[in-house]
């Protein structure tokens, strides 16, 4: 049985903004979608850094710091007030963005991810190849492989169809993530919550059915009510 690696472990839908991105619009994007950190990549899909909830609660403390004595300021390094400076009062991802990454390889096994973030005192670490972001890998999805049944090689646990199911889901325009839910038990996919049209459930089916290791799909969404249509 091999062992689990990031490749296993990691999210690879992740939800990323380009360095331009208003700080509210981060910090928004970050509440609706609960999640604690988003990657800032260029236009070219380079990795340039990441905006934690730390790095935006930095931002709203600094605007309260009280200017340094000039006494201070003598012995003071320039470049790195600068940087804090620029972190705590800039108005884009790219501004207040950790730029010092903690990325490992596809490869990298589930030992040595939590020896890492044992080690660095972080709490999630950014699976790269060639400096191109391939997915996430948190404590949380670290605790899930803990307490989940080994697999046996070449099996699909159920966990991971439902991410590819996820992942699939939010490529797609028409799929609803945020409500509609997904289940995964024995391979079966359970569809709940709400869908808004019979031709969206349909799709949901055909989508989950090309999910490799999918034993079948059980549909148990409601129609869409019309406060939440309208919404959407």
């Amino acid at each position: 049985m091999s062992p689990l690696t990031a490749r296993d472990l990691m999210t690879p839908d992740v939800v990323t903004v380009p360095p331009e991105t208003p700080v509210i619009a981060v910090a928004r994007l970050l509440a609706e979608r609960g999640i604690s950190a988003v990657p800032v990549l260029d236009q070219a899909g380079a990795l340039k850094g990441v905006v934690t909830e730390a790095d935006l609660i930095r931002r709203l403390a600094g605007q309260e710091d009280a200017p340094r004595g000039w006494f201070a300021s003598l012995f003071a390094d320039p470049g790195a007030e600068a940087d804090r400076y620029a972190r705590t009062h800039g108005a884009t991802a790219g501004d207040i963005m950790t730029q010092e990454l903690v990325t490992v390889p596809e490869e990298a096994t589930a030992t040595q991810i939590a020896h890492m973030m044992e080690e660095r005192h972080i709490r999630r670490v950014l699976v790269t190849t060639d400096g191109r972001l391939r997915g996430i890998v948190s404590r949380a999805d670290l605790l899930r492989a803990l307490v989940s049944p080994p697999q046996a090689e070449g099996e699909l646990s159920d966990d991971r169809i439902r991410r590819a199911v996820l992942a699939a889901m939010k490529k797609e325009p028409w799929a609803d993530t945020f409500y509609t839910l997904v289940e995964v038990k024995d391979g079966v996919v359970a569809f709940h919550g709400f869908a808004r049209t019979d031709a969206v459930k349909r799709g949901l089916r055909v989508l989950a059915e090309t999910i490799p290791g999918v034993q079948g799909v059980d549909d148990q969404t409601q129609p869409m009510p019309i406060y939440l249509y309208a919404s959407v």
